[in-house]
């Protein structure tokens, strides 16, 4: 299994990084009207990430940030590359590759949104989506593309999507792309890039075999770098609750929801099967609930995660596959109905809640089998997660 770094790796205080850092957005040197975006955005003072990233992309340095989920990482690579284009050339300088179409959407709302004021123009090419509707947009210019690998590798392909003027790659979540079968895709695109093209990869956790494609295609990258005992999410209380057997996992889920007042929750399963199956037992119930997964279309995730971003769904069942990237500013309770499969992916399901710095809960449910999976969850993190308290529901 891919672990973090181990102990050859930088803390987030002694990184290996030569750069300058910058404790105010104002110090960055931005365009008038980039700043003016991300003060809009609501941004006051910059994380540490951002602090210690933007000026390096800006510059047009190759890049490996590591930073925990919630502390600004896409806006970090926007700031970066926003600052570099030439927005009276419309053709795609800057090209953005994420693991899900929800994340590659996601990252498309905050281009658009930081760069309004730049009227910067971007466009997410992801599958399930018309082909012709990605060309026809793609051919009346854009400045950024946003994508998942399977459809932008298509579009270079057809050369609806022309590499020649683009001048920044971002992988984000690097470690889910590098390993996922995506590998061979990113390769193929990064053949048909320019050969002096800037390359930044993000991610919250950064296996070493992740790096490899760093010694292939990046040019003396800065890395910022954190020790895997320092990812755990600070502002996230994490407890467990025995269940036992799987059996009573039902139950003890209803009980719990009966005692929280929550705001908005993600509940996480392992498989499809299983979060179809507890939507319908929760909706039986006369619980509300909306649940999404990859076997569903691309429309249907669509309103499905709008009704979650709105508010009117107040409880979403999922699996791994939005573990990373959505961004609900409300989510204050994650729990995990069955605990990861993956090690790295409790990092990314947790960090739901709690996001940019606000207080969130991370409970999971706990089998008599899942006893040694939870004690190799605290070592692998150096956390520790603690029995459910009587008074969760202050805690919420």
């Amino acid at each position: 299994m891919a672990t973090g770094f181990d102990a050859k790796a930088d803390s987030a205080q002694e990184f290996e990084f030569s750069g300058e850092t910058a404790d105010n957005f104002d110090n960055m040197n931005l365009r008038e009207e980039l700043l003016r975006g991300v003060y809009a955005y609501g941004f006051e003072r910059p994380s540490a990430i951002q602090q210690r990233a933007i000026l390096p992309l800006s510059k047009g340095k190759d890049l490996i940030a590591q930073a925990q989920s919630g502390t600004g990482k896409t806006a970090t690579f926007t700031i970066g590359i926003l600052q570099q284009l030439d927005f009276s050339l419309k053709e795609c300088q800057a090209l953005i590759l994420a693991p899900t179409r929800e994340l590659a959407q996601q990252i498309m709302r905050v281009v658009l949104a930081i760069g309004d004021y730049l009227n910067v123009k971007c466009h997410a090419c992801i599958g399930g989506t018309l082909v012709r509707d990605d060309i026809s947009k793609l051919e009346s210019g854009v400045h950024v593309v946003v994508g998942t690998p399977g459809r932008v590798y298509d579009m270079l392909c057809r050369r609806s999507l022309r590499p020649d003027h683009i001048r920044v790659f971002v992988l984000d979540e690097a470690d889910e792309m590098l390993s996922r079968g995506f590998k061979d895709q990113i390769y193929d695109i990064f053949q048909v890039l320019p050969s002096r093209v800037q390359v930044g990869l993000f991610s919250a956790t950064m296996p070493a075999d992740a790096l490899e494609i760093t010694q292939r295609f990046m040019n003396e990258p800065s890395k910022i770098l954190v020790k895997r005992d320092e990812l755990t999410l600070e502002g996230i209380r994490q407890f467990y609750v025995n269940v036992e057997k799987e059996d009573w996992k039902l139950d003890t889920l209803v009980d719990l929801y009966e005692t929280l007042n929550i705001t908005q929750a993600v509940i996480f399963c392992n498989t499809r099967r299983k979060v179809d199956w507890l939507t319908d037992k929760l909706r039986s119930r006369e619980f509300t609930v909306s649940s999404t997964h990859g076997e569903l279309t691309q429309k249907e995730r669509d309103v499905i995660l709008n009704e979650f971003r709105t508010g009117s769904s107040r409880v979403l069942i999922t699996t791994d596959l939005l573990a990373r990237g959505i961004d609900v500013q409300q989510v204050s309770l994650v729990i995990n109905y069955d605990l990861p499969r993956n090690l790295e992916n409790y990092i990314h399901r947790i960090g739901r809640s709690g996001r940019f710095g606000r207080k969130g809960v991370a409970i999971n449910f706990v089998t008599q089998e899942d006893v040694r999976n939870l004690r190799d969850l605290e070592q692998f993190y150096n956390t520790s997660v603690e029995e459910m308290p009587a008074n969760i529901a202050d805690l919420v």
